[in-house]
């Protein structure tokens, strides 16, 4: 089968190129612009090609080279609380992006999608949030999401292909990208702490999110692209157990100072919250576990560790801002951003 990554240089997108060259006996092609992720994250195995999928031209002509069956579309600005400020971005790098993939692997015979949305499409809804809720993005980046959703279900009517959209639950892990300080907040954590400087929480802490380590993740990931028992189906992927942003910085702290002898100037410090952030977030994986046979096998304090080994391999990184900054600015832009303070 003719298999088609986009974000293949990701950190998720990476892990699912591995899976599928470990599959065998699959043609797998790679495409990412390398904004968010990296050379060294690239299967040698599989067929890479650097490409923007917002240049629309440049897609359809590579497309119609490689003609893919089966596709994987995780190619994102996963930037939700810089959306407010980069509605462009947000919506070129995630929808328009989408379609500009999508629209030429129609043309040329696809037979199935598997969609990579976000828990952001539910918004501020009580949690936790179940697959039959109707999408109330409370950003820019979940109405993005959402349209990829709603364009996906409409399409496969007229034109036939099978879908099936995944909802992960904040993944985390090795190959993810430390030098973001927009987003991956346990990569934040990590990368500031490797730089000897403290790391900065927004609001009281207390917000609650589930974390999904990489590996019960991305097999299940995988196994949608195969399984026809979840063609046409919407599902969340990862564990019921919530945690708050302040649980989760005792667990990185204790990572690195299980002593705990934390130094006075690596104590985190607290910032206004960011504007439209969602206070609780966390999924039901009932469908997972039904569906797919989910199963949590990682607690977020042995993910956490496993992460902050691989990222103490690859050593601190500098944080990457936007060249060209920010789209939109007001007086609700946070100081880490404004004031670049990671």
């Amino acid at each position: 089968m003719r298999i088609l990554v986009t974000g293949a240089a990701g950190f998720m997108g990476s892990h699912v190129v591995d899976a599928l060259i470990a599959k065998g006996n699959h043609e797998v092609h790679g495409v990412d612009d390398l904004s968010g992720g990296y050379e060294t994250n690239i299967n040698s195995a599989s067929h890479f090609t650097k490409l923007d999928l917002r240049n629309k031209k440049a897609v359809e002509q590579y497309i119609t080279s490689i003609r893919p069956e089966l596709l994987y579309h995780l190619a994102a600005d996963a930037t939700e609380g810089r959306s407010q400020f980069t509605p462009i971005s947000a919506t070129e790098r995630n929808y328009l992006a989408y379609l500009y993939t999508l629209v030429p692997c129609i043309k040329c015979g696809l037979k199935k999608v598997v969609v990579t949305s976000s828990m952001s499409v539910y918004g501020a809804q009580k949690p936790p949030f179940t697959e039959e809720m109707k999408p109330a993005p409370e950003d820019m980046y979940g109405i993005a999401k959402t349209a990829m959703e709603e364009a996906t279900t409409i399409l496969s009517k007229v034109y036939g292909y099978k879908y099936v959209i995944i909802r992960p639950h904040n993944v985390y892990g090795p190959k993810q990208n430390l030098s973001d300080p927009y987003r991956n907040v346990i990569g934040i954590f990590i990368n500031c702490l490797m730089n000897n400087k403290n790391f900065y929480i927004y609001g009281d802490g207390n917000q609650k999110r589930s974390f999904t380590y990489i590996d019960d993740f991305n097999p299940y990931f995988v196994k949608a692209g195969f399984f026809d028992a979840v063609n046409g189906e919407i599902i969340n992927i990862g564990p019921i157990q919530d945690h708050t942003i302040n649980e989760l910085t005792t667990v990185v702290l204790q990572t690195f100072f299980p002593r705990g002898d934390i130094p006075q100037h690596l104590k985190p410090k607290y910032l206004p919250i960011r504007p439209q952030e969602v206070i609780e977030a966390y999924c039901s994986n009932d469908k997972a576990v039904r569906l797919l046979g989910y199963k949590t096998n990682t607690s977020l304090k042995e993910g956490v560790a496993k992460m902050v080994a691989w990222a103490k391999i690859m050593g601190p990184q500098p944080f990457r801002y936007l060249d060209k900054g920010l789209e939109l600015e007001n007086d609700d832009v946070p100081a880490t951003w404004k004031q670049k303070l990671l």
